[in-house]
């Protein structure tokens, strides 16, 4: 493991961990507040990343932002199931 894959993984999970709280609120209020302009890129680009890392062999790097993006996509579900807010 090299010391960039520690820092990567450290900024992927607080950008994960801040993300929560607004899953959490579109699925308790039934709400979709993320638009697809928005989620859509980001959860595919973040796919895109995780490739990448996984091909440079940054492991943990790789996992976190499979996982950032994920959350990403659930915005993009939350919005087409809930509509608008």
């Amino acid at each position: 493991m090299i010391w960039q894959d520690i820092v990567i993984t450290i900024a992927s999970i607080i950008f994960s961990l801040a993300l929560f709280p607004q899953v959490y609120y579109g699925f308790k209020n039934k709400k979709g507040a993320i638009t697809h302009s928005t989620s859509v890129p980001t959860f595919l680009g973040l796919y895109v990343i995780a490739f990448v890392y996984f091909s440079l062999e940054l492991y943990f790097s790789a996992g976190m932002s499979i996982i950032t993006g994920t959350l990403w996509l659930i915005f993009c579900i939350q919005r087409i199931k809930y509509g608008k807010m």
